[in-house]
């Protein structure tokens, strides 16, 4: 009877410390995730500041020191922050693109996906390309690593055109990264956007007519035409 008792107790003491270590883990990740929130908010509502780390752990209801202590220091936090916003905003749809075994597909379906990930938290997305320019110590470095990988995605897709022979002939493989780096960037989907009042669906549309006439072999017959619209007029003045 006594080792049957030093076993139950044992297998309840060994139950509760999982317990307190689940429950103790799920706070953490609770932490984790009420201060990366707090740095969404703050990038929301003040996008050409520098990044406060008092702000946010006030935002976020925890000390200071509880913020490096979890993301290291306030580079560490736009790090997380900014990997935490590309897996929310959908890039596993971009890999996907990337994994297809037509490089056009490839093209069209990685525009749409890099579309929809930037304009599912656009305000957050244009806030951290611009403070990139006032505080490119920290977050500067996070939107260069960004942009680096986007380049060698471009890169890589070029490439993938002139091996199966779509890239077009007086299209060398470098100034076809080039184009498609800039048909590709946030910028060129905010300006549609916001500069010209597209809905998302008719700028991905838009961009992709782009890419394909600008770099593809027979774009000007395969892209899809972007949508018509009427040209904004204003009365001649007098």
């Amino acid at each position: 009877m006594d080792t049957m008792s030093s076993e139950m107790c044992e297998d309840v003491r060994m139950a509760t410390r999982k317990y307190e270590q689940r429950v103790r883990a799920e706070s953490a990740e609770e932490t984790r995730r009420g201060i990366l929130e707090a740095v969404g908010h703050c990038l929301r509502d003040a996008p050409n500041e520098p990044l406060s780390v008092d702000r946010v752990a006030r935002l976020a209801g925890v000390a200071r020191s509880t913020i490096y202590l979890v993301f290291g220091s306030r580079s560490g936090l736009l790090e997380a922050f900014a990997e935490d916003l590309w897996a929310r905003t959908g890039l596993g749809d971009v890999s996907a693109a990337v994994a297809s075994d037509d490089p056009l597909t490839h093209l069209r379906d990685g525009i749409a996906a890099a579309s929809r990930m930037f304009a599912a938290e656009r305000d957050v997305y244009r806030a951290l390309f611009s403070m990139a320019h006032v505080d490119p110590a920290s977050v500067g470095v996070t939107v260069q690593r960004m942009e680096d990988d986007r380049a060698g995605g471009m890169a890589y897709l070029a490439q993938r055109l002139a091996d199966a022979g779509a890239l077009r002939t007086d299209t060398s493989v470098v100034d076809a990264t080039h184009i498609l780096a800039v048909v590709t960037s946030f910028e060129s989907l905010d300006q549609l956007i916001a500069g010209r009042g597209m809905s998302l669906d008719d700028a991905i549309v838009v961009l992709t007519a782009i890419a394909e006439r600008s770099v593809c072999e027979g774009g000007r017959t395969r892209a899809s035409a972007p949508p018509r619209r009427r040209a904004a007029t204003s009365p001649p003045r007098s």
